[in-house]
């Protein structure tokens, strides 16, 4: 997995599975585009004006649970 923010655009990423094709593109909600592949299975989503929707776009916390 690997989370990407890009202050230009404002725009937040978090990559699920890398290095397959997106066959498929929605915007779930306005502002989060999710992608998918053929198959169905997500692969990424974008947040965008992510500074808005976002804590804190420079921090990122990850945790395991179990």
């Amino acid at each position: 997995m690997k989370i990407t923010y890009d202050p230009r655009t404002d725009t937040l990423t978090v990559i699920l599975k890398e290095d397959a094709p997106v066959a498929e593109s929605d915007e779930e909600r306005p502002g989060v585009i999710l992608d998918y592949d053929e198959h169905g299975n997500l692969l990424s989503l974008e947040i965008l004006d992510a500074s808005r929707r976002v804590t804190d776009t420079r921090r990122i916390e990850f945790q395991m649970t179990g």
